[in-house]
């Protein structure tokens, strides 16, 4: 598939990048169904129709949304996909920031970031388009652990990657050669506009220090392509995002 005609990437076997306002959500189509990880910003929905509509699909052919965690542009078309019968995950620790998706711990102040970070605004301002300011909370089941493997299409594995948030969790889909790590690791920052493996700035981040320390628990699938939250599929092993990120630290 091709992004430029299409407006998603099929960036592994059955496993499609939805990029809107540098948010990305995935649909994996596997054997016995789809599961999306992460629901975006309210504005990705036109976009995850159209690829569905592609697939022969609708959006209630949808078996599970995992969240990564709670933040309103990961949790943008949660509700009305739940509303539609599609089961909600979440990590226990953040089943109440998914419900309240704009209560969020951080390390600095969101307001001074645009103030130092110029270039972000136009992105800033693109979420805002795309409903960043109009995320509705959801009850997700908090069901994910550590270590488990959910019994969904893909069949992925649950890392806990504490940090960004306080139960943010990556997710391994080892016959897909893909690790989906959310925001626990991204190859673009959009509160600095810096591109390359690191956490995510202060601004969104409960805890940079734990972040980067959970970083460890995916080196497990350093073969993988790992696929962040926001930015582009890093290729070059998961181990080496690692070190980056570690260098670039916390901002």
């Amino acid at each position: 598939m091709s992004r430029r005609s299409t407006g998603w990437t099929e960036v592994a076997t059955g496993v499609n990048r939805l990029d809107v306002a540098h948010v990305n959500c995935y649909l994996v189509v596997a054997e016995g169904g789809m599961t999306l990880v992460d629901a975006g910003l309210p504005g990705t929905r036109p976009l995850l129709d159209s690829l569905l509509k592609r697939l022969g699909a609708r959006r209630g052919d949808i078996d599970a949304v995992l969240l990564t965690h709670g933040h309103f542009d990961h949790v943008g078309m949660a509700r009305g996909l739940g509303d539609e019968g599609t089961g909600l995950l979440v990590h226990p620790e953040d089943a109440a920031l998914a419900r309240h998706p704009y209560r969020y711990a951080r390390e600095r102040a969101a307001w001074r970031y645009p103030l130092r970070y110029p270039r972000t605004v136009p992105g800033l301002l693109s979420m805002g388009r795309h409903g960043a300011l109009m995320v509705k909370g959801v009850d997700a089941a908090p069901r994910l652990a550590d270590g488990l493997t959910l019994d969904v299409p893909g069949r992925p594995r649950v890392v806990w990657t504490p940090g960004h948030t306080y139960g943010h969790c990556a997710f391994v889909f080892e016959h897909l050669g893909v690790v989906m790590s959310g925001d626990a690791i991204v190859t673009f920052d959009p509160y600095t506009g810096a591109a390359g493996p690191q956490i995510v700035a202060g601004a969104a981040t409960a805890d940079s220090a734990r972040a980067l320390e959970s970083l460890d628990a995916l080196r497990s699938a350093d073969s993988a392509i790992l696929l962040p939250g926001h930015g582009d599929p890093w290729t070059r092993g998961v181990g080496e995002a690692i070190d980056a990120a570690r260098r670039a630290g916390s901002h």
